[in-house]
């Protein structure tokens, strides 16, 4: 039976700290004389009231959860905050609800799709407003990835129980303190990432907003042309910053904990290192070759890129679906690999695709020595049968949603280069996708309303791990 007074309860203290947020753009703009004082006010008392509700209906001495419960309870924080983070685009922007719920579900699942434009002249307020949202969801999510996921066996997380709540672990015994090292970590990158902006030409408000941005690998900017706004430093820094958020949080913890840096142990690390690197060159030189761009530029401007789309993050620089043929291939693939699991992007993630690589060719050695005995190890780890198919449940799953959603967004009216590679940035978190109209340059207002409700659908399936949310859809799920 699903315990639902300690959900409702929990889903009370996120909205409690929903609101204390809201009143950093609400003080934001009380001391600047800016717009969306009020508005904010409003959203503010909105949420709190909102709080002191399900905090009253939910209270309960003891808050014990089953695995159903958390099931439920994962995917309602993230309705419920988006349902209520969309206020202030409601209220001071003036936009439907459809758009300001696809605003939030972006900014809450570090994806970075928007529907808004006109950004160098919008509210201070706002602007902070974004941020914030894709600040607080990666935190969030790396939390969720480290502490929860593992737990609930969702896409193959089990692989990684061990680093979060393995008693005999001496870096972080507890979930409670694996959750606030992470934290500490997060922060302490943000702070380095906003000074380093700053240092690059950013005025102090540009680069607190895009320090947390770029941490978070969500991507939203404060201008219309987002990292092309900026210096080919603050390009550098952004590229820097954004390969740190791909990477394992909880390697930050460990390294600095045991005083040594261990980054480069991890299987992850080292993949996702080798295939920047070569893709990198790669289309580094191929732009060079053409002529698209001068060598020094080709680097930048494919670096970039090649980290913005694998990490998720999903900064606009330049429209790279315009490049050539081989380029715009290459960056679908890219769109779907993601970087490492318990980071702060989206994607398939490429422990997945490392652990897949070495089944084929365990099942090749297999079939060379049918008599001999292959241990599937990853990381030095045991990778059992359940963890497999956990695994391929999820990949399943995720080319499921993209060939369904392609579908219908195709049947809205969208151009099959924009169904495909919309479903797969939402999917993804990535954020652009590829065309004239939601490409790197644009973005997703025009859609069909309908179109945005499966695409912000789709970011969150992306964002949770697909079987998270799908497992709601079972009847047996509701059976007692």
């Amino acid at each position: 039976m699903i315990n639902l007074k300690p959900i409702v309860f929990i889903l009370g203290l996120t909205l409690s700290k929903l609101a204390l947020f809201m009143w950093l753009p609400t003080l934001l703009a009380f001391f600047t004389g800016t717009s969306g004082l009020a508005e904010f006010l409003a959203a503010v008392i909105l949420t709190h009231l909102a709080s002191f509700a399900c905090l009253h209906l939910g209270h309960k001495s003891q808050l014990r959860l089953g695995v159903r419960d958390m099931f439920l309870l994962t995917s309602s924080v993230w309705v419920v905050v988006c349902v209520f983070g969309a206020l202030p685009f409601v209220f001071i922007n003036q936009i439907s609800f459809t758009d300001a719920y696809f605003e939030t579900m972006s900014g809450v699942t570090t994806t970075g799709s928007t529907v808004l434009s006109g950004l160098d002249n919008m509210a201070p307020s706002i602007l902070l407003w974004r941020s914030l949202l894709q600040w607080l969801g990666g935190v969030g999510f790396i939390v969720l990835a480290v502490a929860v996921l593992p737990y609930l066996n969702v896409g193959g997380m089990k692989l990684f129980q061990t680093e979060s709540s393995d008693k005999s672990d001496k870096d972080s015994p507890r979930a409670a303190n694996v959750a606030k090292n992470i934290v500490v970590v997060y922060v302490t990158l943000s702070m380095l990432c906003i000074a380093a902006y700053w240092l690059c030409g950013m005025t102090i408000f540009e680069a607190i907003n895009h320090g947390m941005t770029t941490l978070s690998t969500g991507g939203f900017s404060t201008s219309d042309a987002s990292m092309a706004h900026f210096s080919n430093s603050a390009h550098w820094v952004a590229t820097l910053f954004m390969f740190m958020g791909g990477l394992p949080f909880l390697l930050y913890v460990q390294s600095l904990r045991r005083r040594e840096l261990i980054l480069f142990r991890d299987a992850q690390v080292r993949g996702f290192f080798y295939l920047v690197l070569c893709t990198g060159t790669m289309m580094s030189l191929w732009l060079w070759h053409q002529g698209v761009f001068t060598l020094p530029d080709a680097i930048r401007i494919s670096l970039f890129n090649i980290v913005s789309v694998l990490t998720t993050t999903g900064y606009g620089l330049t429209d790279f679906g315009v490049w050539s043929h081989f380029t715009t291939i290459l960056f679908i693939f890219l769109m779907l690999f993601g970087a490492c699991s318990g980071s702060t992007s989206g994607g398939i993630k490429l422990f997945r695709i490392q652990v897949a690589t070495a089944l084929f060719r365990k099942q090749g050695r297999q079939l060379m020595h049918p008599a001999g005995v292959f241990p599937q190890k990853y990381n030095g780890r045991p990778v059992s049968d359940h963890i497999v198919r956990s695994i391929v449940a999820f990949v399943l799953s995720y080319v499921a949603v993209i060939v369904i959603s392609s579908a219908l967004l195709g049947l809205l009216g969208l151009t099959p280069l924009e169904a495909i590679s919309g479903s797969i940035t939402a999917i993804s978190n990535v954020g652009p996708a590829l065309g004239p109209v939601i490409g790197p340059l644009g973005n997703f207002s025009s859609l069909p309303d309908l179109a945005k409700w499966i695409l912000a659908f789709d970011m969150m399936l992306g964002r949770l791990e697909i079987l998270t949310v799908a497992v709601l859809f079972f009847p047996s799920f509701w059976r007692n």
